[in-house]
């Protein structure tokens, strides 16, 4: 019987001690995926951090971006309105002495005087 009950003794220690591993082992376990966890909460915490200064910075940019786009927008109207008025004017001009150039064109084509040059030599 001592040997039984010693058998039975033996086998409870080795139960506890299969036991006691399996929790050092779960511990273990959930240790690790307790840094797992916070590992991917640590990496979740960085993207919103990455996320926030990116917009930050884009916000600065657009910013700093409509300033000079800006000005450069107020500089191209300011060329445009002037380019639009030297056309209408070379059009005044155009239009006030078209019809004078024209009429000296024609009179120098069709109103040919024939006349010696003054650099001709006769030669006889």
């Amino acid at each position: 019987m001592t040997s039984q009950s010693q058998g039975i003794h033996q086998l409870l220690q080795a139960e506890k001690r299969a036991k006691d591993k399996l929790e050092e082992a779960k511990k273990k376990t959930g240790t690790a995926s307790g840094k797992g966890k916070r590992l991917k909460q640590a990496k979740e915490e960085a993207m919103v951090e990455i996320d926030q200064y990116r917009m930050q910075r884009d916000k600065e940019f657009r910013l700093i971006q409509s300033k000079i786009m800006g000005s450069q927008s107020n500089l191209s109207d300011e060329i445009e309105e002037q380019t639009l008025g030297k056309i209408q004017e070379l059009n005044g001009y155009y239009n006030k002495h078209m019809e004078s150039v024209m009429n000296q064109l024609l009179s120098m084509v069709c109103d040919m005087k024939p006349e010696i040059h003054v650099n001709y030599r006769a030669t006889n």
